[in-house]
């Protein structure tokens, strides 16, 4: 008997799922970017089409599709019907045609480095914002072609071009395609070499900076980047630099980093310095999220929230690091080095949310607080920034005392990396804390309950002498009056924008919005705390705040409370010992 096998539907071929993006801007000067996209290799008789609703490294739901417009549907000369399912999905229904177009419009006019934005000047194509896919075909690849507005000669990417066609680019499966913003334009590009790697820097928005001085600058930190790891993984990498009145922030991404940077700042030591710690702290994602990332990020899930508690580690660790990269590549002094941090624990203490929320709290609700902040976060809610950047700190200073100097947490790094190269996944909490257990030879259960699941108080005194560091608090045993509020002066009028957990004005009843007139009698001054009717003051005292509440004026009275916030001083004291003198040097990368 014949068996016809090649008939079998199990065996027969599969039709491959081919996607491309054509993107060109009509009238670029009404900020719309124009989508086509061909979809072929799905005979079904309706196709899905979905917007993501977050990007990869800002942990909100952003809603992208709120900015799409005009979505149509094509087979051949035939129109097809569009149906909106859901907040971010369009069904297309294809009568199971193989090929499909399909049209939309992407309204693109916020200024981030987070979502796509297009002008006269250039376009900034943020791809978790403007390109819809397939249901089910996040490993499908896809093309992209960049059709420039007219005068518009330059496209840069981290995305692979395809050989032979201007302005087209191809990525193995979206998780690639969404981590590659695309700057179109007339920017600056200039290149270096540096770990084996080209770099490419597009500079847009023009700018005081001088290329050939970044060119010898950039290339240090990439270096002190790599040297921690070991290797590079990437062929090529792109900066995209917008250069505006007010740029600030950066998002990283798998072979890019898109900064935002105000453009007079590289005129300054401390703003040339600052773009420069800007490039460490992405730089450093290249590894540090991208690569030795939380487990859950990655694969993503683009319609939903992706939870982890470990963004102390993707973000806090980052900050951390960006400080010891400006160090070892000589941008920033001992000094300088210690001084920034010692401010860092002190601006923890002096958080009074940091005594309600932990690091890893605020990691999982990252996407409903850091993102939304109100007038009450300040006293509700730590930023994993900055507990992790503290957290970063106590460890580091701990492994290297207790293995003597020998280890440190670049040697978690490291081999937390190694690890996750090699499972070809991300790590869990739980195996974080096994390496850093590993590798420091002790039990962090105290630690990790303390600092990273716990709210205690940091013990900045045991971790700085470690490195023979003494740090006093200059306000301990002073007993200062405090009021326990912040203010903005605007147009001669003073308002309350924070108060204070616990402090009098949190007691007593002071309200953010409330307009200060004054003080026991004295006109309000735009320096509410600095009034000299409150340098007067003792503990204990009652003082009337007279405010203006909803139009309607009231009176208040206040009793000072002691000023909880430290003021934290270091010194070197004598007869520190030869172990601390090694912890410090380790620390800091001295000789």
């Amino acid at each position: 008997m014949m068996l016809m096998i090649c008939g079998l539907p199990f065996l027969a071929a599969k039709s491959q799922v081919k996607i491309s993006y054509v993107v060109s801007f009509k009238e670029p000067q009404t900020h719309y970017a124009e989508i086509e996209m061909n979809v072929s290799g799905l005979s079904k008789p309706y196709v899905d089409v979905k917007m993501p609703v977050w990007t990869p490294g800002s942990y909100l739901i952003r809603e992208f599709a709120k900015n799409v417009e005009d979505v149509s549907a094509t087979a051949g000369n035939t129109s097809l019907k569009v149906e909106k399912v859901k907040k971010n999905t369009w069904r297309i229904y294809s009568n199971k045609s193989n090929s499909l177009k399909i049209n939309y419009s992407v309204y693109s006019f916020e200024v981030s480095v987070r979502t796509p934005f297009v002008d006269a000047s250039h376009a900034f194509i943020f791809p978790t914002g403007v390109f819809m896919y397939p249901d089910n075909q996040l490993s499908a690849s896809s093309t992209v072609k960049i059709i420039p507005f007219k005068g518009w000669e330059k496209v840069s990417t981290g995305l692979e071009p395809v050989a032979g066609q201007p302005f087209t680019y191809m990525a193995k499966n979206f998780d690639i395609l969404f981590d590659s913003p695309i700057e179109v334009g007339n920017q600056e590009i200039f290149e270096f070499m540096a770990a084996g790697v080209k770099h490419t820097v597009a500079m847009y928005g023009g700018g005081k900076y001088d290329p050939e001085r970044l060119k010898v600058d950039m290339p240090k930190i990439v270096e002190e980047a790599t040297a921690l790891y070991g290797e590079n993984p990437n062929q090529h990498y792109t900066f995209i630099v917008h250069n505006l009145s007010k740029g600030s922030g950066g998002l990283e991404h798998l072979n890019s980093t898109v900064l935002g940077v105000a453009r007079d700042s590289y005129a300054t030591d401390a703003g040339y310095k600052s773009f420069l710690g800007l490039v460490a702290h992405e730089y450093h994602h290249l590894w540090n999220v991208k690569r030795l990332r939380p487990v859950a990020l990655g694969p993503f899930d683009y319609e939903n929230e992706n939870y982890t508690t470990n963004l102390w580690i993707a973000e806090g660790f980052t900050s951390y690091y960006e400080n010891k990269f400006m160090l070892r590549a000589g941008y920033r002094s001992p000094d300088e080095f210690a001084g920034s941090l010692i401010n860092k624990v002190a601006n923890i203490i002096n958080t009074p949310g940091s005594k309600v929320e932990s690091a890893a709290a605020s990691s999982f609700d990252a996407w409903i607080k850091y993102y939304r902040p109100n007038e009450n976060s300040n006293n509700s809610t730590v930023s994993y920034y900055n507990k992790g950047e503290v957290i970063g700190l106590l460890l580091d200073l701990e492994i290297i005392n207790a293995t003597k100097s020998v280890k440190s947490l670049d040697d978690v790094m490291k081999a937390m990396y190694l690890q996750c190269k090699a499972k070809g996944r991300g790590y869990t909490d739980a195996e974080f804390k096994a390496m850093a257990e590993q590798i420091s030879g002790i039990s962090l259960n105290d630690f990790w309950e303390k600092y990273v699941n716990g709210v205690y108080p940091i013990e900045y005194a045991k971790y700085f002498g470690y490195a023979g560091i003494k740090v006093q608090n200059e306000n301990e045993g002073k007993n200062l009056p405090y009021l326990g509020i912040a203010t903005r002066a605007s147009d001669g009028h003073v308002s309350i924008i924070a108060v204070s957990r616990d402090s009098g004005a949190w007691k007593d009843g002071l309200n953010v919005n409330d307009e200060v007139i004054s003080i026991d009698g004295a006109d309000a001054e735009p320096n509410v705390n600095g009034m000299g009717v409150l340098a007067g003051k003792k503990v204990g005292d009652v003082i009337t705040v007279k405010i203006k509440r909803d139009f309607l004026d009231k009176e208040i009275k206040v009793t000072l409370r002691a000023n909880p916030n430290v003021s934290l001083v270091p010194s070197i004291p004598e007869g520190v010992t030869e172990g601390q003198r090694n912890v410090l040097k380790k620390w800091m990368s001295l000789k």
